[in-house]
């Protein structure tokens, strides 16, 4: 089995997507269930984990809507106000539809680099390991030091880094990337997902082999069982197509023991999202 563990779903509209840049009008229409279903078949995915891309409870209710009539779709990263005192009250709202397996805000978009070691943030994401959700970081390398002491505020809430804290790929540059990374996988409450890295890369002109050194970093730093399979589609497709990342990541993996490649297929998006 292969569980894509970040994907996401949207009926596009231009009031709530304005992060689709001018260079991103591909994305800029609807990604619905019948073109995910078509695309996760053809590559032998089986499972996946819908991923907000709107900072609104209304998506987060849709997602979990979506995934309670679809079997294949294992669980939702939504999104709450974290940093509302009301916080909460949503998250005791969300948590009775059971797909909920996480929650994600998306600070790489925040004005303040800082914005995660706020009081009222952090106060909102110590609520979260009562309600048993996992919490999805979503980063540029240049946020990782505060990275790794917000996660040290939270010793025991699991963390998922997504695509892998976004290197700068299409520079061609590892440090100080590298080292934060090995220093963040210390912590063993913290995945990390192999997704986005085309995207980092030049859209039009990567390769497997300019993409397999990041690959081969997070290998390293935080091993098979806490590596696991996204393809960030339909962010994909500004890069390539769900076939080739497929066929991409496959190549990354295909020197692993069997244990390992499914741990990394499978087994840590069950572990980490409590599937």
């Amino acid at each position: 089995m292969t569980i894509d563990a970040h994907h996401h779903l949207w009926k596009y509209n231009d009031r709530d997507y304005v992060w689709m840049s001018d260079a991103m009008t591909v994305l800029r229409r609807n990604f619905l269930i019948p073109e995910l279903e078509h695309v996760i078949r053809e590559s032998g995915v089986e499972g996946t984990i819908a991923v907000q891309a709107r900072q609104t409870t209304e998506e987060t209710a849709w997602l979990l809507d979506l995934a309670a009539r679809h079997p294949f779709i294992l669980g939702v990263v939504g999104w709450v106000p974290l940093a509302s005192p009301d916080v909460r009250r949503h998250l005791e709202h969300f948590v009775k539809q059971p797909k909920l397996k996480a929650v994600r805000h998306v600070l790489h978009d925040e004005p303040d680099d800082f914005y995660m070691l706020r009081d009222d943030f952090n106060l909102g994401v110590g609520a979260l390991q009562h309600y048993r959700l996992a919490y999805d970081i979503l980063i540029f390398e240049r946020h990782l030091p505060q990275t790794l002491a917000f996660v040290d505020r939270h010793p025991r809430q699991i963390f998922v880094v997504d695509h892998i804290a976004k290197p700068r790929i299409r520079d061609g540059v590892f440090s100080p990337w590298r080292e934060r990374m090995k220093d963040l996988a210390k912590r063993e409450n913290v995945y990390c997902k192999i997704s986005g890295m085309a995207t980092e890369a030049e859209w039009k002109t990567w390769t497997p082999d300019i993409l397999r050194p990041y690959f081969d970093v997070v290998l390293s730093a935080f091993g098979p069982k806490r590596l696991m399979f996204g393809s960030d589609w339909p962010v994909l497709t500004l890069a390539g197509d769900y076939k080739t990342w497929m066929n991409t990541f496959r190549s990354f993996i295909g020197q692993l023991s069997p244990d390992e490649q499914e741990s990394i297929c499978q087994w840590t998006a069950i572990e980490a999202y409590q599937i």
